[in-house]
């Protein structure tokens, strides 16, 4: 996604600078400068500057001027604004410059973290969609981190955003724990676990082994299957009660780690509120949704991606989708499709709610109206990258029935895996003799860690190794740790989940950029009142190393804040807030704070204050606890 060349916030550094080089380039050259040339960033070493530019490489080819030459220039016409300390041309064509941080802070308002003005339009956001059959495992919970996140970054950045957990209760998943609740011998899975989910979770390990040697319990798994699909029937009715009680577990648990919803989407509704009959109609009205009549997918409705040259979008390959099988069954991209034309708004047909809890609603079989529901002009799907080419298909769907502006504001964010590390998965009794380091979940063997495990797990790491009990509970700690260390890696970066690392107080983790608030927290209770509610406080002409960074860290992020809302990155917040909260703890030991003389503690504590409130800012959108004390 393109970034736009104003940012809404005005306390950015980064967005004054590239005005003020726009005014400079243009004063010097006679023409404005397109402003996506002019790229702002930190510097590599402190030792170059605050911040740099390759302005001047980028503009040499239109200009017609050597880059130096240009960086020369614009370096002596810099020099000259009151923001700029030093302006010094570098190498093959590069600016940098250290700011005038007196001046660049007393310009700052009272505001310590940035604000942004509403935006227009909705934002869905779908996450977690975990199949409501059993436990929620710690791959389902990377995917729920993700998406609240996400929908935490849009709000804070202006965005109306709505919620949605899609509940798949007619899929395979539910058919099979429901046949072996049904049909498996009893005797074969110990009722001893103290959660319904947890039980299932047994179940549906047991009944995809016994699926290899039982083809009568196989049949009934189909039979179950087409009941599901059916509707209004004895064994439907059966899962909707089953399908409540695990739903009811699963949201507990994300709700332990801060992680709610605005609407539940049950799959069941979809058809029942004829959602798909809908969809049907304006897909056969698409020449490029056919009936097969021949070879393989003879009697099966196929959505046809290719073109005439045989390549699909960009060029690449993508085989047709079939939506609706021979036997008249239909796929989850089916359903998937008609759920997308009614979140765009694009379907006379709604649903019918009830509230499930506070805040909470749910489709369902009641008639409570609810006409805000919906009607989206942006869609955001955090599913599995493996989930890609279904979602490609969704997105063809909507150009195939004449809804290109809602394809082109249909987002996906894929992610890679969660895995175990050797360790881990000696804890929970996977075989580990193979002697590999690395092993992939598998729900249907059982192999996994449950998202309720991990956090008990965790919680007692926390609890033993913490040396005083002050502040928020063990357990809170724990989820903010686990949280973190799932939103720190990049997206695409499978993880290999290692729980003591998880708990680990040193480096990158969550509990040390907890404490560090924690520490930022406890200076300003040590210090007089009077000094830590100063709104505008003088800088030295000249900061001390560490303090120049620190300053340089606070002022990128709104730039940060803003960029990982607009690409829908979480991740970034967290490299940000680790990065700042290693350089205060330096800061922190080399730069004496409430023992220096009285204008350097003042300004000192007014960077400390600004420290605390841009960790809580940026740990709230992470959904990680600010702790005042540890």
């Amino acid at each position: 996604m393109s970034m736009p060349t104003s940012w809404p916030s005005p306390s950015s550094l980064r967005a004054a600078l590239k005005s003020r080089i726009g005014t400079a380039l243009t004063a010097l050259f006679g023409e404005p400068p397109d402003p996506d040339a002019i790229v702002v960033e930190q510097t590599a070493r402190p030792e170059f500057g605050d911040v740099t530019t390759n302005v001047a490489m980028r503009l040499s080819h239109r200009l017609r001027r050597p880059p130096r030459e240009i960086a020369e220039a614009l370096s002596r016409q810099l020099a000259e604004d009151p923001w700029v300390r030093r302006a010094e041309a570098a190498g093959p064509g590069y600016v940098n410059l250290d700011i005038a941080w007196d001046v660049w802070l007393q310009s700052q308002s009272e505001q310590l973290v940035p604000m942004f003005a509403p935006r227009s339009g909705k934002v869905i956001v779908e996450h977690s969609s975990i199949n409501p059959n059993k436990a929620a495992h710690v791959g389902h919970l990377r995917n729920a981190c993700i998406g609240d996140s996400v929908a935490r970054l849009l709000r804070r950045t202006g965005h109306f955003v709505e919620v949605h957990n899609y509940i798949d209760d007619l899929g395979r998943q539910v058919a099979d724990t429901v046949t072996g609740l049904l049909y498996l011998d009893p005797e074969a899975v110990p009722a001893d676990q103290t959660r319904f989910c947890d039980y299932c979770w047994d179940v549906y390990a047991a009944v995809h082994h016994a699926y290899e040697t039982d083809q009568p319990l196989k049949a009934h798994g189909d039979e179950v299957l087409h009941a599901l699909e059916a509707g209004e029937n004895r064994t439907a009715w059966m899962a909707e009660a089953f399908v409540r009680q695990i739903l009811d577990d699963q949201l507990r648990d994300m709700a332990r780690f801060g992680i709610r919803y605005d609407l539940l989407v049950h799959e069941s509704d979809i058809m029942r509120a004829g959602l798909w009959e809908e969809a049907f109609l304006r897909l056969q009205a698409s020449p490029r949704f056919v009936r097969e009549t021949s070879g393989p997918q003879a009697g099966c409705w196929v959505l046809r991606t290719r073109d005439e040259e045989g390549g699909g979008r960009d060029g690449a390959h993508m085989p047709d989708k079939v939506l609706v099988r021979s036997n008249g069954l239909l796929t989850y991209t089916a359903k998937d499709i008609a759920y997308h034309l009614w979140k765009f708004g694009l379907l006379p047909l709604d649903f019918r709610y009830h509230l499930r809890g506070e805040g909470l609603y749910s489709t369902g079989r009641e008639v409570l109206e609810h006409p805000s529901l919906g009607r989206a002009d942006t869609v955001v799907n955090v599913i599995d990258r493996r989930q890609s080419y279904p979602q490609e298909m969704v997105r063809e769907a909507l150009q195939a029935v004449g809804f290109e502006d809602a394809a082109g504001h249909l987002h996906h964010i894929g992610y890679a895996v969660v895995a175990l590390s050797r360790s881990t998965a000696a804890r929970l009794g996977v075989p580990v003799e193979d002697g590999r380091d690395v092993y992939p979940m598998a729900g249907r063997q059982g192999i996994g860690i449950k998202v309720a495990d991990l956090l008990a797990v965790v919680s007692d790491a926390v609890e033993h190794a913490r040396s005083r009990q002050e502040g928020i509970a063990s357990e809170a700690i724990a989820a903010g740790a686990i949280r973190y260390y799932l939103l720190r890696h990049n997206l695409q970066t499978d993880i290999v989940l290692d729980t003591t690392a998880v708990a680990d107080i040193r480096g990158n983790t969550g509990p040390y950029v907890m404490y560090t608030h924690a520490r930022a927290a406890g200076i300003l209770r040590r210090a007089d009142p009077a000094e830590t509610t100063a709104n505008q406080v003088a800088a030295p002409a000249v900061l001390e190393p560490w303090e120049r960074l620190v300053a340089t860290t606070l002022a990128s992020w709104p730039d940060v804040l803003f960029e990982a809302a607009e690409t829908y990155n979480p991740t970034m917040v967290a490299t940000y807030v680790y990065e700042l909260a290693d350089r205060f703890n330096r800061f922190y030991e080399e730069c004496p704070i409430l023992r220096a003389g009285d204008q350097e503690r003042r300004f000192r504590l007014s960077l400390v204050r600004r420290v605390a409130a841009v960790m809580a800012d940026a740990l709230g959108l992470l959904g990680v606890p600010a702790p005042d004390a540890m």
